[in-house]
């Protein structure tokens, strides 16, 4: 038998039940904005300092496309095609059960490099739109992790740490610097729903790498819908107008101020704010999603998939709608890049997805004023191996997991453009300094993730090592309890 008394049970009970159904949907997209309008900024020492960005677009290549494919040109290694790797260059590095005790030979790519630009910077051919903006935007070619599996490196890359269970980058923010809208979720993901590379060896996407962690429910990722309402149970019932529905919600919310006078509990006021910031999602979010008021022009920068419901170009573009209309921060995935057979075809077919809605995600931002103040970041969790995996030809390869050097992109929001930072060896397998030695040091310019994520947090105004949040006994932070650094050398 339980010693709670029967009405609060009951309260307990009707709690239980909201969290449960809010869990998923309109419930849980007004959770974490409307808790956070009540205090405008959930910190109110935050921005620490000027930001130099109000908003992050985070596209998210899931699987870990090849840096030597699309950004580390390589021209030596045509010289060195199908020769072992030399036992120096890997240094005994720990390498994934697929390729363990398998023959490791060179395998140059196949695709052709061009100066583009102002800045010159070499890019694949696979990249012929996001080569027009190279001027605007920094290649960090020394990124490296220690996750060499998919689930650690996707969770580290949206939380900071292999392990789960942290909040994600999103999550934190919201948590930081509150909102800056009143009628959209501040932290948005959208899922591409298809792709054109890889269709059988996918990896899964999981709530967790938006989710947060010990941080309050309020501050999770809303997850949009690529079919049907963009939010769960956003339309009314059938035979059940808004007309109606306000009437409804005007006389739900008297009751609630009445039971609230009565009995104090804070979260009838959370509840109020939650009911009517749903009613204004039911407006504000089917006028997000039409695309209809953008002009042709946008849409033709976007490419013809911005017409196909769930395509790449498609959340590029409501991406830009987002961050307009207040969004703090959006994380678009693609998945489809875990090329460890038939990468050149696969490639092919992920660039022709993503290539012309980066360059105009850039484009668009710019032309309106708004790249100034948006952080666009671009990066899958780990790079790929100079030597093959599976079967190896002139016109067909595959590449294994790689986290001790990969490429990772930025642009806006008090970036550099036309700038490279870090350097790797004429492998891509290690990151050197400037005298060509093995490094990984952040003096080098080598950039871990969690020196990424102190430098986005950063160019919003904010000190990593301020941002925390007692759980565990410990005052937790993104960027973990080992030092990381602000990149300061990509700041304009």
């Amino acid at each position: 038998m339980s010693n709670i008394p029967f009405d609060q049970q009951q309260w307990l009970q009707s709690r239980r039940r909201f969290l449960n159904h809010s869990s998923m949907g309109l419930g849980a997209a007004v959770l974490g904005s409307i808790m956070a309008k009540q205090t405008s900024a959930s910190l109110p020492e935050l921005p620490h300092f000027p930001p130099r960005a109000k908003r992050v677009i985070f596209l998210f290549m899931g699987g870990a496309p090849s840096q030597i494919e699309l950004y580390d040109y390589k021209p030596g290694l045509e010289a060195k095609d199908k020769q072992p790797l030399p036992d120096d260059i890997r240094d005994g590095q720990r390498v994934t059960a697929m390729t363990e005790g398998k023959e490791k030979l060179i395998q140059p790519s196949i695709f052709k490099f061009s100066q583009h630009g102002n800045c010159g910077r070499y890019l694949s051919e696979l990249l012929p739109h996001l080569s027009t903006v190279v001027d605007d935007l920094c290649f960090i070619k020394s990124m490296r992790t220690e996750a060499i599996n998919h689930d650690e490196g996707k969770t580290q890359m949206c939380t900071g740490s292999q392990i789960q269970g942290k909040p994600s980058l999103g999550a934190w923010l919201s948590y930081g610097l509150g909102s800056l809208n009143k009628n959209l979720p501040d932290f948005i993901v959208l899922n591409s729903a298809f792709w054109s590379g890889d269709q059988q060896n996918v990896q899964a996407l999981y709530s967790r790498l938006w989710g947060t962690g010990f941080l309050p429910s309020k501050y999770q990722g809303v997850a949009f819908q690529s079919a049907g309402d963009p939010v769960l149970f956003l339309s009314n019932p059938a035979g059940v107008s808004r007309n109606s529905r306000n009437k409804m919600l005007d006389l739900v919310t008297q009751l609630n101020h009445k039971h609230s006078a009565a009995i104090g509990d804070p979260e009838i006021q959370t509840t109020i704010a939650q009911q009517e910031m749903a009613f204004r999602m039911q407006a504000s979010v089917p006028e997000l999603t039409d695309l209809r008021d953008e002009p042709e022009s946008v849409k033709k920068l976007y490419g013809p998939e911005v017409e196909k419901t769930g395509s790449f170009a498609r959340n590029c573009l409501l991406a830009r709608r987002m961050a307009e209309r207040g969004v703090r921060f959006v994380q678009v995935f693609h998945r489809g890049w875990d090329h460890h057979s038939t990468l050149p075809a696969k490639m092919r077919g992920q660039c022709k997805d993503v290539d012309q809605p980066w360059a105009a995600l850039i484009q668009d931002l710019k032309m309106r004023g708004m790249l100034e103040d948006t952080l666009v970041v671009c990066s899958g969790e780990f790079g790929r191996t100079v030597y093959s995996q599976g079967k190896q030809t002139a016109t067909d390869y595959g590449r294994d997991h790689h986290p001790r050097c990969f490429t990772a992109w930025m642009a806006g929001g008090g970036i550099k453009g036309g700038i490279e930072h870090g350097k790797t060896d004429e492998y891509s397998y290690n990151i050197i300094d400037t005298n060509g030695q093995r490094t990984t040091r952040f003096e080098d310019d080598a950039v871990h993730i969690n020196d990424l994520n102190a430098t986005i947090l950063n160019q919003l105004g904010i000190d990593h090592r301020r941002l925390t949040f007692r759980a565990q006994g410990l005052d937790q932070r993104l960027t973990g309890v080992e030092e990381a650094h602000v990149v300061k050398k990509i700041l304009a």
